[in-house]
């Protein structure tokens, strides 16, 4: 069997009109993020125990024919959180429907942005143009002045994931995190270069289902918005 990963990013914060680098400044989330977080989570519960046929080739492959008795079909076993409420407000709405506590863990938060903590992506283009443009044109060569550089982000995410993953084999687990470090999660998990990070959308409230099987993962659903799902 594999083990099931929900990585999600957390919903739409407020002042999220103007689009900036928050970073580590703890921002809640809006009225809109809290709905998406809502739907994400009755997404998730529904989801849990639907079997799919088309991953009976993925048991073949990986020479795998049953199920973990011990996994609990239509259930979380573990939802594990960055530490920013933002993260942490819509790991709990997950996590309540399985009788779970979410788990903080500090290496998911988001990325240190020193000197553009806070600001908007106008003011940074107009007072830092040439960091800006190399920061975008290579993420990894660049960084943002006094903030984390796109590796060092990578090896403490990367971390924390495999910790994670190595306590739930065959188990159905959520992460919820930020944009920046679902980017790098998901650089690793797809064997794609980090320099290619900003080809790799995640908007608010997106989920991406992984399967961590034997042999390597599969990505079966990315950066999906829950739109169809109405909840009160």
């Amino acid at each position: 069997m594999a083990t099931t990963l929900y990585l999600v990013r957390h919903g739409e914060t407020e002042g999220s009109e103007v689009k900036r680098y928050k970073g580590s400044i703890d921002v809640p989330l809006s009225e809109k993020g809290i709905g998406q977080m809502r739907k994400v989570s009755a997404f998730i519960a529904g989801n849990l125990g639907n079997a799919d046929p088309s991953a009976d080739y993925l048991k073949h492959i990986h020479r795998t024919s049953s199920s973990s008795p011990d996994r609990k079909d239509g259930a979380l076993q573990a939802v594990y959180t960055s530490p920013l409420s933002r993260a942490l407000n819509g790991a709990e709405m997950i996590a309540a429907p399985h009788g779970l506590k979410p788990s903080v863990v500090r290496d998911l938060r988001e990325r240190g942005f020193g000197r553009w903590e806070g600001m908007s992506f106008t003011e940074i283009r107009e007072q830092y143009p040439d960091e800006f443009e190399a920061w975008a044109g290579n993420p990894v060569k660049y960084s943002p002045p006094g903030g984390e550089s796109t590796v060092e982000v990578s090896e403490r995410a990367v971390t924390a994931l495999n910790t994670i993953l190595d306590a739930h084999k065959d188990e159905a687990i959520a992460v919820v995190a930020h944009g920046g470090v679902n980017r790098v999660l998901l650089c690793h998990i797809l064997g794609i270069p980090l320099e290619n990070v900003f080809r790799v959308e995640q908007d608010f409230g997106a989920v991406n289902v992984i399967e961590f099987w034997e042999k390597y993962p599969v990505v079966k659903l990315l950066n999906y918005q829950v739109e169809s799902c109405h909840v009160r």
